[in-house]
């Protein structure tokens, strides 16, 4: 079985939730679920700088959005979006 495939059915190692506190910056908080302390801090880090200053009406919000959602991947994170919108898919 390759390293990959192994992977994919390891549990996850922590989980985050990425909240959009309203127009007024700060815009995001990330909030831990569950999962190591250290690995979520250095997540939390990096999200919030892809994040700082961008509302979610913003063009520029989509890509960096793509861009946390493979840095969860990479991490074995599990990663929910609470953008205040009633039935949000994400």
């Amino acid at each position: 079985m390759s390293e990959k495939i192994a992977e994919q059915h390891e549990p996850p190692r922590g989980s985050a939730v990425v909240v959009y506190l309203g127009p007024v910056a700060p815009h995001w908080e990330i909030r831990s679920e569950f999962g190591d302390e250290k690995l979520i801090d250095g997540f939390r880090t990096r999200v919030s700088a892809r994040l700082l200053l961008l509302p979610p009406h913003d063009p520029q919000f989509r890509r960096n959005r793509e861009r946390v959602a493979r840095d969860a991947e990479r991490e074995n994170l599990t990663l929910r979006w609470d953008l205040g919108i009633p039935d949000d898919d994400s």
